[in-house]
């Protein structure tokens, strides 16, 4: 999304920056993560088949099986400040406007709190008269980014100008974080044989369509092997969290880990490059049930690199790329 440059001689306009993640359960119980489900998994960019047919399916059979298993699994891994999302999220924002004082730094959440509509609302009662968003999707598409947009062209704001970063797949500071965070982990707890990069599924039928994002997902993982040099030594990508029917990307990250295992890799290391904050996703699903699924195929570890989460090498790297974004809005 563009802006307008500023008429001759105009004052400066008070800027801020709104960082935009997934969203979470307010809680880790039945009735919060059933809230939270049904306004993620309502929204058409997220699940596209016909509203009559999905809405009821969703509401009445998924939503009352399924969230009270998702609240379980999200007690598992629920810290003191909220879910590790909200956390670091919020932490991540806060250590972004500690670098960048001359503006506002505030976060919001795509489906849950803080919402994203009425966060734009309180900056432009603040008085702010530009909004630069960041979703921290890394690598756009359609089901994530796009809805981000979605709902601020749903958010009209007389006197406000609103901008949108829509991709940082292969952003330098951002690869190079990356890159040093699995050094990092490499030298505190050893190497696995193989590094294998985990994004996040979407069904093959949402790429086939024209969504770039398996494209942006493998310019990150050349990026992120060009960052490690020589020190990448074996490394691999997949998809997760797959969830219902049909054909989604391949190879899926569980039936990888199986092959490695069976094929005689003993020690694996898993980075999640599509998520820039800790999730149920990455600490659930990755550190915990293929970790298990490894481990029962023969494997003898699997060692997950956490996300960058709230790093001081994170928040370097978005302040850098939102100073960029702002130069070019002059």
């Amino acid at each position: 999304m563009s802006a307008h440059p500023l008429p001759p001689g105009a004052a400066p306009v008070a800027t801020a920056v709104l960082i935009v993640n997934l969203g979470t359960p307010d809680a880790p119980t039945a009735d919060a993560v059933r809230a939270y489900l049904d306004e993620f998994l309502s929204d058409p960019r997220v699940v596209r088949l016909p509203r009559w047919l999905w809405l009821p399916l969703l509401r009445r059979v998924i939503l009352p099986r399924r969230s009270p298993k998702v609240a379980h699994k999200y007690a598992e891994i629920w810290l003191d400040g909220g879910s590790p999302l909200a956390v670091y999220t919020r932490r991540l924002a806060e250590a972004v406007d500690a670098r960048m004082p001359e503006l506002r730094v505030v976060h919001a959440m795509r489906y849950g709190r803080p919402a994203l509509a009425p966060t734009m609302r309180a900056l432009a009662a603040e008085g702010i008269g530009r909004i630069l968003v960041l979703p921290l999707y890394p690598q756009y598409s359609t089901t994530t980014t796009a809805s981000v947009a979605d709902r601020i062209a749903e958010t009209p704001i007389d006197g406000v100008e609103v901008r949108m970063i829509g991709d940082y797949a292969r952003d330098p500071g951002w690869l190079q974080a990356l890159a040093a965070s699995v050094q990092a982990h490499r030298q505190a707890h050893g190497r696995g044989e193989v590094l294998l990069c985990s994004f996040h599924g979407i069904p093959q039928r949402i790429v086939d369509q024209g969504d770039p994002y398996a494209e942006r997902c493998e310019a990150t993982f050349r990026g992120l092997v060009d960052a490690l040099g020589s020190e990448a030594g074996d490394c691999r990508m997949a998809y997760q969290s797959r969830f219902g029917a049909g054909k989604w990307l391949q190879p899926a990250t569980d039936a990888t880990l199986v092959a490695m295992a069976k094929a005689g890799v003993r020690e694996v290391d898993v980075l999640c490059p599509g998520f820039p904050a800790d999730c149920l996703e990455t600490l659930e699903e990755i550190a915990m049930q293929n970790a298990e699924l490894f481990v029962a195929n023969g494997g003898t570890r699997l060692r997950y690199i956490p996300c960058l989460n709230d790093a001081p090498a994170h928040a370097d790297a978005m302040a850098t790329l939102l100073r960029r974004e702002l130069d070019t809005w002059a």
